[in-house]
């Protein structure tokens, strides 16, 4: 997902901290926020349109509509998750520190998880049926999320660990599930060695052009025309914008990271720039290669879902119009705008 780029564990993030020379612990903190307001810049727009152009996001037909009175039984486990949560941080504060909200989080996660596993198999019917499923289901790759990021916050693991972490955590989680069979590893290999070699061929590429422009003094040329542009600090950061805006168009986000940053990170250090702030910068500004056309990836991966001939809604009985290339399209026109609007934000409130 687009989001995905820029709340962790991003990948962006890491490749962004290790050109920048930052730990990806505090890159991670850095882009937290930015993520939360992003999300809630696109929950409001969606709101909005929801209400001033109703027809542009119809409201399920009553058909679809199976939730029922389970979600006030969902909400009320998600409370009492909340309120174990903070009564175990109460806890473990004097002793464990700035680590006491992860565990204290951990540890309401995991009870409300055995208390829904328990009322299933038991049928005790404590819960819905609605929070059961969303629990169980939500919970385990949330513990994934947790074995990455919440290892690294804790200092249990670098980066590195924690992603080896989360890749045992997944072979466990679909072991137990059943679903992990040799045609799935066969699967999952093939796609992580092609994955790795087109970055390795990227950092082939991207070292060859470093060393050749730093051998003709390229780079100096470049910090020079960078710290030369009107503007002092704000000018360098808004002409880099729309440098890496436009050719986000064109380039995917491992050819920006491997081959611009290296030249923009020392002209924003000479110009006392912090690196964190300008690596989740550059991260909300490279999230939008993956929505803009020609060359989004999000694009690509809703045309692929996306119905292209008419088809019958099971539920309704009603015909179906596909979707067009251009719709998706100029759907994603506005939340490029907002992509905009939030990189002026964090430009503006650092």
């Amino acid at each position: 997902g687009t989001l995905a780029q820029i709340i962790p564990p991003s990948l962006v993030l890491i490749v962004l901290a290790d050109q920048l020379g930052r730990s990806v612990g505090d890159m991670y903190a850095g882009a937290l926020i930015p993520g939360l307001v992003l999300t809630g810049l696109y929950t409001m727009y969606i709101v909005i349109m929801s209400i001033v152009r109703p027809k542009s996001m119809p409201a399920l037909p009553l058909e679809a509509r199976t939730l029922g009175h389970g979600v006030l039984s969902l909400l009320v486990a998600v409370l009492a998750a909340v309120v174990v949560s903070y009564a175990a941080y109460r806890y473990l504060a004097p002793t464990q520190g700035q680590n006491a909200d992860i565990l204290g989080a951990t540890i309401g996660v995991i009870l409300i998880y055995v208390v829904a596993i328990a009322d299933q198999r038991l049928k005790i019917n404590m819960m819905s049926r609605l929070a059961q499923q969303v629990i169980i289901v939500l919970i385990p790759p949330l513990a994934l999320i947790f074995l990455v990021l919440g290892t690294i916050f804790l200092g249990i693991a670098t980066p590195t660990e924690g992603g080896a972490m989360g890749a045992v955590g997944a072979l466990i989680m679909a072991a137990m599930k059943g679903r992990l069979s040799l045609d799935v590893i066969k699967q999952a290999l093939a796609s992580t060695t092609r994955l790795s070699s087109f970055v390795l061929f990227i950092l082939i590429g991207a070292r060859v052009f470093s060393l050749t422009f730093y051998g003709v003094n390229g780079h100096i040329w470049v910090e020079h025309l960078l710290t030369s542009l009107p503007g002092g600090e704000i000018g360098f950061l808004i002409g880099v914008n729309i440098l890496v805006f436009l050719l986000a168009f064109f380039l995917d986000f491992f050819e920006l990271a491997f081959i611009i940053v290296p030249l923009l990170a020392p002209a924003a250090d000479k110009l006392g720039i912090d690196l964190i702030w300008f690596g989740v910068l550059l991260g909300v500004n490279m999230q939008t290669s993956f929505m803009h056309p020609p060359f989004g990836f999000a694009l690509f991966y809703l045309r692929s879902v996306a119905a292209r001939v008419p088809y019958l809604d099971r539920l309704t009985g009603k015909q179906i119009a596909p979707v067009t290339t251009g719709q998706i399209y100029w759907g994603a026109v506005p939340f490029v705008c907002i992509q905009v609007i939030m990189i002026g934000l964090t430009i503006a409130f650092p």
